[in-house]
């Protein structure tokens, strides 16, 4: 199954890359390398927190979105491949290159442990994060396919929001924008799921 998906993912991203484009002859500059070496292990951090949470309550929720959390480290892993820029993160769960998400993993773990509520208000949170990330990375780069890459991802994480903000509403919560415009949140919030990817 991982494959399949490693699979589709060359093909989404070729397809939408034309390499008239992308001038491979000119190297990533420094902050692109870093940003998708951070990506790799923010989408990671994502995967490991849902499936923390799915272990403790079984909630769907947490399986479904850890799975396309799974997909979106794939899609970085294949555009790290095609620059040829080491890969950071390590196989195991909950451990991280990166101090800084790892000292976020454990306090999200942290949190998620006290209820069930509690790791949806996690689950916006990273969603969060991930799109303020994603939209500065955007502003870094020239490059069409990184470009394409961090809208792809942009636009899974404002699904993953909206679905997580609505299961906070129906357990009688409120999520609160923290990194995002609160202006940004409510125009997601207001907006029908995305097909992604197209």
């Amino acid at each position: 199954m991982k494959n399949l998906i490693y699979f589709f993912v060359l093909i989404l991203l070729s397809g939408c890359d034309d390499s008239n484009d992308t001038d491979l002859s000119e190297p990533l500059s420094k902050t692109e390398i870093e940003n998708l070496q951070y990506l790799k292990e923010e989408e990671k951090l994502a995967r490991d927190v849902y499936l923390y949470a799915h272990d403790l309550y079984g909630q769907i929720i947490f399986e479904n979105i850890a799975n396309s959390e799974q997909a979106h480290m794939n899609s970085v892993t294949v555009m790290l491949d095609k620059y040829g820029i080491q890969d950071l993160s390590y196989e195991a769960r909950g451990v991280f290159y990166n101090q800084g998400l790892q000292n976020l993993y454990k306090e999200l773990t942290s949190l998620v442990d006290k209820s069930v509520q509690e790791a949806l208000f996690v689950g916006a949170t990273i969603e969060d994060l991930d799109i303020f990330d994603l939209n500065n990375f955007m502003d870094t780069t020239d490059y069409e396919d990184l470009q394409n890459l961090y809208e792809v991802l942009s636009c899974g994480s404002k699904n993953h929001m909206r679905a997580f903000s609505q299961d906070i509403v129906n357990s009688g919560g409120v999520y609160v924008a923290q990194y995002i415009s609160e202006e940004d949140y409510a125009l997601i919030l207001a907006s029908d799921m995305e097909k992604c990817g197209n």
